[in-house]
C-alpha cells in the first residue's frame, strides 16, 4: 500500500509542476504581447506626430529583453 501512495504523491508532485509550468509560460505570453501592443501604440503615435522616437524605442528595448530572456515563441501564437 505504502508503495502506492508514493507513486501518488510522485505523480500529484509532478502534475503539480507542469501545471507551475504552464502557468509561467502563459505569463510570460501575456507579458509579451503586452509590450508588442505598446511598442505598435508608442510607434504609431511617433507617426502621427503626437509621440516621440524616445518612447518608440524604449518600448522596442523593453521588448527586446523580454524576447532575450524569454524567447519570441509568443511572437508565432
Amino acid at each position: 500500500m505504502s508503495g502506492f501512495l508514493d507513486r501518488a504523491k510522485e505523480q500529484a508532485k509532478q502534475g503539480l509542476a507542469q501545471g507551475k509550468q504552464k502557468v509561467d509560460e502563459l505569463q510570460q505570453q501575456r507579458a509579451g504581447n503586452d509590450l508588442l501592443r505598446k511598442l505598435g501604440a508608442a510607434y504609431y503615435a511617433e507617426r502621427r506626430g503626437s509621440g516621440t522616437p524616445d518612447a518608440t524605442q524604449s518600448a522596442l528595448a523593453a521588448l527586446e529583453a523580454h524576447i532575450s530572456t524569454h524567447g519570441d515563441g509568443f511572437l508565432r501564437g
